[in-house]
């Protein structure tokens, strides 16, 4: 198995606090989603271009979703035919368009 980098403390620090302000801008632009300030259609346009947006997972962006819990999410993924790890930036635009949608049926 190979081994992870060696990093200097300074390096270390850097990473941790590069991570975090991630986690924060995921959680951020999950609380906007769930608010209505942001759609998902919006999220979507932003997946390839901003790297943020682009490694949050699918399942977690539709479970932000307002009225879409664990189950529902898990049954849209599925109808679509995307994997449950698959993360935004790694849909096609089939992908995209289907399960935009999926969201958007009453």
């Amino acid at each position: 198995m190979p081994q992870p980098p060696t990093l200097t403390p300074e390096q270390r620090k850097a990473a941790l606090e590069k991570a975090a302000k991630a986690r924060k801008e995921r959680a951020e632009l999950k609380d906007h989603l769930k608010s209505g300030r942001v759609s998902l259609k919006e999220l979507l346009g932003k997946a390839d271009g901003d790297e943020i947006v682009g490694k949050m997972k699918v399942l977690s962006v539709l479970e932000s979703l307002p009225g879409t819990g664990k189950v529902k999410a898990r049954r849209l993924m599925e109808q679509v035919g995307i994997s449950e790890t698959r993360r935004l930036q790694g849909l096609g635009g089939k992908q995209r368009e289907q399960l935009l949608e999926a969201v958007n049926r009453p």
